[in-house]
């Protein structure tokens, strides 16, 4: 989760959204694209004296647009309290095809610098490297595809810094909108202005962002009405209540969890035990009759069903249930194949993954009743499309899941989207711990509990994604390198009871 999550907005925008509340602010005669100018780098400056001492050399990347504005006047700010500031320009390209009229506003913010006595210098890739504290105003929310020269190369010579670096805005080379970018600035600090961009919480964002504040600049006021949403763990607090002191295991809910072809075992095992922690009353397991054993010899309390082919007994177990998850472990054989038919015609609700999504891009369907969990290769296999495509827009990645197959939709990941059709919720949890084997099985197994237990299909989605990215964190304490999935187990117990 972020760490100063408390503090930011819940609404998420669009660098296009940001534009026109400028425009509507401006339009409104409150303020100037000027004002808004001074107002970004006043914040800017007042975040790093927070952090650094005016004893630390500071240098400032600007680029030629309004996040070199911004970087202008954090500048002067730093010079007027006695910093040690260098300044390098990126000068716009001369060519006339290309030129573009400078804007007032970065005039502004450029001479009130020269009027501090400032120095502006061109880009020295030495300088830069060796740099302890760097100001990257370089590129902000105009950039389209990825940066060219001299950006990229300035871009690098930061990532090859061992400097303290604070983007304004964006990390420069992130794309705001959907948070991809290969050659981004990896930033150890983001100030982002006048609304929360949803691009800065997800995909490549996540390893490029650094600690995100927000400075508001009084926009919000002219700020639509956001289809697009940040999770808090606090949102749910009042949802997880405590148990009726009469409840037995009938009312909490029971959940058949279909897979573990020969050799997977391990996968419904995690998925059937997750279920179980998160607080489901009752969990069958449906799976190949020589992994009962190892199912249930650490784990007893799960109920299990040998299957060789679908029989009557097949459908009954399916039946009994008041949710299914079908994924883990599954196969794309034969097996796997005619037991995801049989889950096709029940009218429980129910969870896909893993295999169970890989058979489904095969035969694609569309279903209101189903919480779809792919990762990012999952989800290029229902889409048709590559893994790189996926990751460059994740956005549209989800809402292309969900327009043909209809349902909920869980884009695993970093920055995991959980998207209905409407909204579009962003989960900024979880931590590369989680980058192994079986995590995303737990996870189903989570949110199946979660809907098991009378939760809408949209609602067990997002917990269940911020209970497993808690648990992750709390596994974490312990690093991250080497954490397993069932490392998690012991931490959803007690946060589905909010200890």
């Amino acid at each position: 989760m972020l760490e100063n999550a408390s503090v930011l907005p819940c609404e998420l925008y669009k660098a296009s959204q940001i534009r026109e509340a400028e425009l509507g602010l401006v339009s409104s005669g409150l303020a100037s694209y000027i004002d808004l100018v001074e107002s970004a780098g006043e914040a800017a400056y007042r975040q790093l004296v927070k952090r650094k001492n005016s004893t630390t050399p500071v240098l400032v990347l600007a680029g030629y647009g309004n996040n070199g504005a911004d970087a202008f006047v954090c500048a002067r700010y730093l010079l007027e309290a006695g910093f040690d500031v260098s300044l390098m320009a990126v000068s716009r390209p001369v060519n006339p095809k290309e030129a573009k009229v400078i804007a007032a506003e970065f005039i502004h913010a450029r001479d009130g610098f020269k009027a501090e006595a400032g120095v502006i210098e061109t880009p020295n890739i030495e300088k830069i490297v060796a740099a302890e504290v760097i100001i990257d105003g370089l590129l902000g929310l105009g950039l389209k595809g990825e940066p060219r020269d001299p950006f990229r190369d300035i871009i690098a010579a930061i990532n090859c810094s061992k400097a303290w670096v604070f983007s304004l805005d964006v990390p420069s080379g992130l794309n705001a909108d959907t948070g991809s970018g290969l050659c981004s600035v990896q930033a150890n600090m983001t100030l982002t202005f006048g609304g929360l961009k949803q691009g800065l919480l997800t995909g490549h964002a996540r390893q490029c962002v650094g600690e995100l504040v927000f400075a508001e600049l009084g926009l919000l006021p002219y700020l639509p009405g956001s289809k697009v949403t940040r999770v808090s763990s606090d949102l749910f607090a009042d949802m997880l209540s405590p148990r009726a002191r009469d409840t037995h295991k009938g009312l909490s809910g029971k959940v058949t969890v279909i897979g573990g072809d020969k050799g997977m075992a391990g996968a419904i095992r995690l998925a059937a035990e997750a279920c179980l922690r998160a607080g489901t009353g009752l969990v069958t397991v449906l799976s190949r009759p020589e992994h009962q054993h190892t199912i249930n010899a650490g784990r007893p309390e799960l109920m299990f069903w040998g299957c060789e082919l679908v029989d009557m007994e097949v459908y009954f177990r399916l039946g009994w249930a008041n949710t299914l998850l079908i994924g883990p472990g599954l196969g794309k054989l034969a097996w796997g194949y005619n037991l995801l038919k049989a889950v096709g015609l029940s009218d429980k609700p129910c969870v896909l993954d893993a295999d169970a999504l890989n058979l489904l891009s095969e035969e694609p369907c569309n279903n209101d009743n189903w919480v779809l969990t792919p990762h990012s290769g999952e989800a290029a296999r229902l889409l048709g499309i590559t893994t790189a495509e996926v990751e460059r827009d994740r956005f549209a990645a989800v809402e292309n899941i969900q327009q043909r197959y209809g349902g909920i939709v869980v884009l695993k990941g970093p920055g995991t989207l959980v998207y209905d059709g409407k909204e579009c919720v962003v989960a900024p949890v979880g931590n590369p711990g989680l980058a192994s084997g079986g995590c995303g099985d737990v996870l189903s197994g989570i949110i199946a509990a979660l809907i098991s237990q009378g939760f809408s299909l949209f609602d067990a989605a997002i917990m269940g994604v911020v209970v497993h990215g808690e648990a992750a964190d709390r596994a974490a304490i312990a690093g991250e390198r080497g954490m397993l999935a069932s490392d998690l187990m012991p931490h959803i117990r007690p946060l589905v009871n909010h200890l």
